[in-house]
């Protein structure tokens, strides 16, 4: 093709993915089903992972859960069974009243299965991954969630602190991917989920090890669309979170400006996975929560850095971390004090 006419080509059809996008804006997209599918979800014990599974659930997914703390992911097994059956004596009410006119999934199929898996080991991740293809089966939707965070000054961060942030939060996507991926490719159907963070696309102090981590996991999962891409492989979609401040409890102290913090409030967590969800179901690339993070995104894209931490100091956000930070030494001096005894 004459690159004349292929870059008219090309810039036709950038302007119309900015139509699409601004559609997407005004008219919401059908969600997508994802009932009988079955949903792998890291990190499922507690917090976002949690709230997702018990999303999944309430759209008739099979759930595979993993997580480190058993006793944790099994109260979430426990939450998704409740639904299970709540689902169940709704589709048998329905069937008996004669007002089943779709076809629902006989309530033996809607499973949940627990594993306790540490995905900061690579080989714990395969050895899981394997156990679920034979117990369960492929995996359709895969929710990379598990995150750690170490909150510690980098000059006062163990090393194996900093090495564990690293491979929880974005190394483990890397193996849990190419334990999946492959099925996905053979059969180009898919969908590949990260839970990143708004630390993943802008930073702040005293958490170098997590927005480094964050910063790597958007990365791969950009490459990795691109490669799916590159690939041809429409059927596989991807989704990146990444959200603003979660109220989970994970970074509890942190606070910008009094004055900005009733206009930024950190976002509720069944909100923030809601939002996400939306997204998922619409095969939605990417969503920033709340949307304000875009433009911050942006801007910290084009301004100079001075500009950018002249923003930060009116925010409060160059040392939002700092009272997070000085909770978390203080539960640790504390912890240490009770074991002197």
């Amino acid at each position: 093709m004459n690159i004349v006419v292929e870059f008219f080509v090309v810039t036709f059809k950038v302007l119309w993915a900015f139509v699409l996008a601004a559609a997407r804006w005004l008219v919401r997209p059908k969600e997508k089903s994802v009932a009988g599918q079955v949903c792998l979800i890291t990190g499922a014990g507690s917090g976002l992972g949690r709230l997702f599974a018990l999303e999944f659930a309430r759209r008739r997914a099979l759930l595979v859960l993993w997580d480190i703390n058993t006793q944790s992911n099994e109260e979430t097994a426990g939450m998704v069974r409740h639904i299970y059956r709540d689902l169940e004596a709704a589709d048998a009410a329905a069937l008996q009243a004669g007002n089943g006119e779709e076809e629902v999934l006989p309530h033996c199929n809607l499973q949940v299965f627990t594993y306790t898996c540490d995905v900061g080991k690579r080989e714990n991740v395969y050895l899981t991954a394997e156990k679920v293809r034979k117990e369960v089966g492929e995996v359709s939707v895969l929710v990379n969630n598990a995150g750690v965070v170490s909150g510690h000054h980098l000059l006062e961060c163990p090393d194996e602190l900093i090495e564990r942030t690293m491979m929880v939060n974005c190394h483990a996507h890397f193996w849990t991917t190419k334990a999946f991926l492959p099925t996905m490719l053979e059969i180009n159907h898919g969908h590949i989920v990260t839970v990143a963070s708004s630390l993943g696309l802008f930073s702040t102090a005293g958490v170098e090890d997590y927005c480094a981590s964050k910063f790597g996991v958007v990365g791969f999962h950009e490459s990795l669309s691109h490669e799916l891409k590159a690939a041809e492989k429409d059927g596989i979609k991807t989704t990146l979170v990444c959200p603003y401040l979660v109220d989970t409890g994970m970074f509890r102290g942190c606070r910008i400006r009094k004055e900005i913090e009733s206009f930024l409030p950190p976002l509720k967590p069944d909100y923030c996975v809601k939002q996400a969800m939306r997204a998922i179901l619409t095969d939605q690339p990417m969503i920033c929560t709340p949307r304000l993070m875009y433009i911050v995104t942006f801007m910290k894209s084009i301004l100079p850095f001075e500009a950018v931490v002249c923003m930060y100091r009116f925010l409060g956000a160059d040392k939002c971390m700092y009272p997070f930070i000085a909770q978390r030494k203080q539960a640790t001096n504390n912890n240490e004090a009770k074991n002197g005894i």
